[in-house]
């Protein structure tokens, strides 16, 4: 990844070296180094545990994903933010999440450009560089929309109706006010920007945009031990638990297709309330 990063634009870049190939679409693409990530990670991972499953976004391509069992399984995704990283914009990541009895359990993400590695273990905090990361008190705890940075991503969604969707909800957060709204290309590190205070909430699934469960197992971990709030945007029957409440947190579901996550629960659900809210374009 960082050879290509300082490549780039310049002399030496040599963009075969990439060997692009389209998933869904023309925008859904991978790389090589998506490739040779992916089979690093995981010929390490099964060399120390051969037992344990692995559930890797380039393995599973445009396939049906893998249920998460009770089994020991590592969630991947070799780049999170692909097209960043094939364009050289340096906000892209490697993600590796650790599940235990079907929740995350654990969380590395790495930004080799920003040179940013989080680590976080379930119960015992969340880290960036070795440095442990604050929880959400304080600001974090008191923020409110009218002053909050919003984060989403618009995703692949092409149809008139999702278009009308996501820029709906835009709308919304712009006649409401906020302080400032961003689409950074990664939800991995979106997660981890909420987490560490550098933006304030993030949200997706107002139209086919939602993301899979390596954009989410590994900074949720990340997000959850700095002491966020992460649920669902709208939901199904399958965000729900036995008891019929929605899952949230660390139950949260991973195959959904909706979330959200801020630093503090009335935050979330400002914001919720905010993008569901029907627009006359929509």
């Amino acid at each position: 990844m960082t050879k290509h990063y300082n490549t780039k634009g310049a002399a030496d870049e040599n963009i075969a070296d990439l060997d692009i190939s389209t998933k869904s679409n023309a925008a859904d693409f991978a790389t090589a180094i998506d490739v040779m990530n992916e089979n690093l990670i995981e010929s390490s991972i099964f060399k120390q545990f051969p037992t344990h499953k692995i559930i890797g976004e380039e393995g599973v391509g445009t396939g049906t994903i893998p249920p998460l069992t009770k089994e020991k399984t590592w969630i991947i995704d070799p780049i999170d933010g692909t097209t960043n990283f094939a364009s050289g914009l340096p906000l892209s990541c490697v993600s590796i999440g650790f599940c235990v009895n079907g929740e995350p359990h654990m969380g590395v993400v790495y930004a080799p450009m920003t040179n940013e590695l989080y680590i976080a273990v379930r119960g015992k905090g969340a880290y960036r560089n070795g440095v442990r990361l604050l929880p959400c008190t304080g600001e974090k705890a008191t923020k409110t929309l009218s002053n909050a940075i919003v984060c989403f991503e618009f995703g692949y969604a092409k149809s008139e109706e999702a278009a009308n969707n996501m820029v709906g909800a835009v709308e919304n957060l712009l006649k409401h006010g906020v302080r400032s709204t961003r689409t950074l290309g990664a939800g991995v590190l979106d997660l981890c920007y909420v987490a560490c205070g550098r933006m304030d909430v993030v949200y997706t699934g107002m139209a086919d945009e939602g993301w899979k469960p390596w954009d989410y197992c590994a900074a949720l971990v990340v997000a959850m031990e700095c002491g966020c709030t992460i649920t669902h945007l709208t939901h199904s029957f399958e965000d729900m638990n036995d008891d019929g409440k929605l899952r949230s947190g660390y139950a949260f579901n991973l195959y959904s297709k909706t979330m959200i996550c801020g630093v503090n629960e009335q935050l979330v659900e400002e914001t919720q309330k905010c993008v569901l809210k029907k627009t006359p374009m929509m």
